[in-house]
């Protein structure tokens, strides 16, 4: 979702990356659950929802009901794209991403893929054997489709990540700039174990350094209660929050991010040349566990296994912040990871696909 909103800002503001003349128009297909929905209004893009499920790995007493999702949301596409009639369709993955391609490439409508993490998941590898273009953030990920439709263009990260600065999150969290400042988030709906490692490890942590800790939803409770059960010295200097849109001041706070490895992290840690510890989640298949060895083998990142985060997140966090050797080497692998420019580069794609077809 995140990328995608990053080339719409970008599709929206610069015209599809140059200067076409009439304010191109853009509609965003989602899916009816999670905070998709909120997150696209709020960002003022018009969003219309249709159905999408999974079929993989879901078993057989869901599978009729999902695929028969899927099918519905072929049909919902079909008439949501004659009636908008774009000249491109971008998708980025999830269940969503095989019937709105498919029925752009019903219509003629060119289908461009961008693959925000290192390995397609099964619906890209499918919908990257119709797509005219195909965008990934990192060379390694091209392999798996056809080489010359592949264009490797970065991870694209939103405007308003790049223009926060550290001053700015001091002062929006209420920092002390005096200690340094531990990240740690899991998503929007959280990450249970993340959570809990670093509840355990509040008690080191908090003596001279502080925590903004991005709960996600299912834990907030559990962790609100812990918080109010904190000594007052510990307290002040612990920020929890279940959700954060403005992402950009966590990360720009930040000497050091403790998350999972999705794929926002090969782009928006490196943007700010920000040292991780990643906890790739075990049930995602291998796509965390590659993002986060992509960054490790660059010197960017540690990682830790699932398991391991209770008996070794307080001491390795605690051993990095303590090297400012080691720290700075990894905030010069991660910065020199950065693609900056890649928003604009999927944009300028879209466009010359969008102008070809029309």
């Amino acid at each position: 979702m995140y990328p995608a909103l990053a080339v719409a800002e970008k599709w929206l503001g610069a015209g599809g990356g140059e200067d076409p003349g009439p304010r191109p128009a853009l509609l965003w297909l989602g899916t009816r659950e999670g905070l998709e929905a909120e997150i696209v209004r709020r960002a003022g893009l018009p969003f219309t929802a249709i159905h999408a499920a999974g079929l993989h790995g879901v078993g057989w007493r869901r599978l009729p009901g999902n695929a028969w999702a899927l099918v519905r949301g072929v049909f919902e596409s079909l008439q949501v794209i004659r009636q908008f009639r774009p000249g491109v369709v971008l998708v980025t993955g999830g269940f969503l991403a095989a019937p709105a391609a498919l029925a752009a490439w019903l219509l003629g409508v060119p289908v461009a893929v961008y693959l925000p993490d290192l390995e397609p998941g099964l619906a890209l590898r499918a919908v990257g054997r119709i797509a005219a273009r195909v965008m990934v953030t990192a060379e390694a990920a091209g392999r798996f489709f056809d080489p010359a439709r592949v264009v490797v263009t970065g991870y694209p990260v939103r405007a308003g990540l790049v223009r926060a600065t550290r001053a700015e999150a001091q002062r929006y969290f209420g920092l002390d700039p005096a200690r340094r400042t531990i990240l740690v988030t899991g998503g929007s709906r959280g990450a249970r174990s993340l959570n809990r490692a670093t509840l355990a490890a509040l008690p080191e942590w908090l003596k001279d350094k502080q925590v903004i800790h991005l709960t996600g939803s299912l834990d907030w409770p559990e962790v609100e209660q812990a918080r109010a059960a904190l000594p007052d010295d510990q307290r002040a200097h612990y920020h929890a929050l279940p959700f954060l849109h403005e992402m950009g001041l966590a990360l720009a706070a930040a000497d050091v991010v403790v998350s999972r490895a999705g794929a926002s992290s090969l782009g928006e840690y490196p943007l700010f040349g920000l040292p991780a510890v990643l906890a790739p989640y075990p049930y995602a298949w291998r796509y965390q566990k590659v993002n986060a060895d992509y960054l490790v083998a660059r010197g960017a990142a540690l990682r830790l296994d699932d398991a391991d985060l209770p008996t070794r997140l307080a001491g390795a966090v605690q051993d990095l912040l303590a090297d400012e050797a080691r720290l700075a080497g990894m905030r010069a692998a991660a910065r020199a990871a950065a693609t900056p420019e890649a928003a604009e580069k999927i944009a300028r794609e879209l466009t010359a696909l969008a102008r070809a077809h029309r």
